[in-house]
């Protein structure tokens, strides 16, 4: 992807309301490999951890960018590295460990990269002759078992995930890496997402991809709530099934997708115009290009959201499309009043996923500022789905009668609806960059109407602030300081809570201004205001994605309280 002339960026400026920033800081030090550290260490506590906390605070993201004399491209590639934050009594400790994959292994033992990633192609054994090297070029590319994205639980155990077919079980409290996991070994998928979702009795569902000689398919899946077996504790992903298969609308240039929505009844598939070029990832190991080297934005494309029925299975006849846009992260859906509300963070283009090059993010200067100047900022919208569109439903009008939404809905044709998004924020938001990494009290409102969701504000190329979102009014509260970069928040719930919002935030914040100046953030959720910090005496790089796993005792005191 070319970056966009001077001409060009200064339009999508003015149709997008923001403007360019100058003086950005250096963020080098927050992408730089670190070691791990295995065992335990103590924080320093500032302020006030709240006693009623008790679990461990779980991170991923990429940890390691050099392999020898070797280098990853892609801020995506590096080695995961797995956080812990065990939080008890008001006291916090830390650990990490790499992930022990295949490839981390692999690499380690051979002091290069071996096995290529998104955007890094692993480079012929120099200990081969010249033709060995040479026919090396010509084999299909391994995917890889670099799990660097989340934390995800399925039937109850916590596994580590990024979006090929492998996910490895994790042990929450040693951090040791248990069991590789091939997805492709349970059902007819060449991979799947890093951002499940799950029903209140534990059912999950999921999407992957899969790939045959009639072209690409999406697939939704869905994993039991709980194991055939309980107390076999080698149990995996037995009983998994395909609920629909989706067939793309371009067999050989899928659309790239990170996630997708749920509601109560309907999984929501975005197909969206971030495209894969098939052939060019396949290539890619002959021409020496990453698979980010096939993934392209085509904005003459329309975006189309898919409804398939989480019970039979079926895909809704009816199309919801929308003006091109691209979405890693959605916020929230639910139904109500014949309506599918669905929440998400999106863009007007698709471009920002190649400008996340390990090389662009350690730049400084006006070569930084240019950059972050070239990416189009990301912001949360509402769609609303009518769900009895027929052949009596009358074309071109408004089609969402709801009171307090001012999106469209419109159908153009027999099994088309036209859609147009509610922007969830105010003006105020573009002073932030946008928001990206969505929460929400997660385990109770979930596919049912919300009031307030949580965010980073991007006004760097990583989250700079943290902010918190109100519905009812579009208002926002802000948590910032200059130089620190918080990650994604996670809220925790509050034992006995009435209230959506009574509970904590928790964010790893770090900064590349001072040497081993890392901490775990509590913040009140409901004042946005901060609780307390434990300082970490060790360097932490910016993360992906998080979750709290919950110790005995702090699900005993959320079973009496509610």
């Amino acid at each position: 992807m070319s970056p966009p002339s001077n001409r060009d960026l200064k339009k999508k400026n003015k149709d997008h309301h923001y403007t360019d920033v100058h003086g950005l800081p250096c963020i080098e030090k927050i992408v730089a490999s670190v070691d791990e550290t295995p065992e335990a260490i103590s924080t320093k506590i500032s302020g006030t951890i709240p006693e009623w906390i008790s679990g461990n605070f779980l991170r991923n993201g990429p940890g390691k960018f050099e392999i020898g004399n070797n280098k990853f491209n892609h801020w995506f590639d590096g080695m995961a590295l797995l956080h812990q934050f065990k939080i008890a009594g008001g006291h916090v400790t830390y650990k990490s460990r790499f992930l022990g994959s295949d490839c981390y292994m692999a690499n380690s033992e051979n002091s290069r990269i071996v096995v290529s990633e998104f955007g890094t192609v692993a480079m012929p054994d120099p200990c081969k002759n010249f033709f060995q090297r040479f026919l090396s070029r010509f084999e299909l590319p391994k995917a890889s078992d670099n799990d660097n994205v989340s934390f995800v639980t399925y039937k109850g155990d916590y596994y580590v995930s990024t979006e090929t077919n492998f996910m490895h079980k994790v042990d929450p409290e040693t951090l040791e890496t248990k069991e590789k996991v091939d997805w492709s070994k349970f059902i007819a998928v060449n991979g799947a997402t890093a951002h499940p979702h799950t029903d209140p009795d534990g059912t999950t569902y999921n999407m992957g991809n899969s790939y045959s000689a009639k072209g690409a398919i999406y697939n939704i899946i869905r994993v039991p709530p709980t194991k055939t077996t309980p107390e076999n504790p080698e149990e995996t992903l037995e009983g998994a099934t395909v609920v629909c298969s989706i067939p793309s609308v371009d067999k050989a240039r899928p659309s790239y997708y990170h996630s997708f929505a749920m509601s109560e009844n309907y999984v929501v598939f975005i197909e969206q115009p971030i495209k894969m070029d098939l052939l060019k990832i396949v290539t890619g190991k002959l021409r020496g290009k990453g698979i980010s080297d096939g993934v392209y934005w085509d904005p003459k494309l329309e975006t189309i959201f898919h409804l398939i029925n989480k019970q039979t299975g079926k895909l809704y006849s009816v199309k919801y499309h929308a003006k091109a846009l691209s979405t890693f992260h959605q916020i929230n859906a639910w139904e109500e009043d014949g309506f599918l509300v669905m929440d998400l963070c999106a863009a007007d283009d698709g471009k920002a996923i190649n400008n996340y090059m390990v090389q662009n993010m350690r730049k400084s200067g006006e070569a930084l500022d240019e950059v972050y100047n070239t990416m189009c900022r990301v912001f949360p919208r509402r769609f609303v789905l009518p769900l009895n569109v027929d052949m009596e439903t009358p074309c071109g009008q408004n089609l969402n009668t709801r009171p307090d939404s001012a999106a469209t809905a419109t159908k153009t044709a027999k099994d088309k609806v036209f859609c147009t998004h509610e922007d969830l924020h105010d003006e105020e938001l573009h002073k932030y960059g946008g928001l990206e990494f969505p929460q929400i009290n997660y385990a109770k409102y979930n596919t049912k109407r919300y009031r307030y969701f949580y965010g980073c504000g991007f006004r760097h190329l990583v989250g700079d602030t943290l902010i918190k979102m109100d519905l009812q009014g579009k208002r926002m509260k802000v948590w910032e300081h200059p130089g620190l970069y918080p990650s994604e928040p996670v809220f925790v719930p509050l034992p006995g809570a009435t209230e959506e919002d009574e509970g904590v935030i928790m964010s790893v914040v770090i900064t590349p201004n001072k040497d081993k100046s890392t901490f775990l953030l509590v913040l009140d959720a409901k004042t946005f205001k901060e609780l307390g910090r434990a300082e970490v005496p060790v360097n932490i790089p910016y993360g992906f994605h998080g979750t709290f796993n919950s110790t005995m005792t702090h699900r005993r005191l959320l079973s009496e309280k509610n």
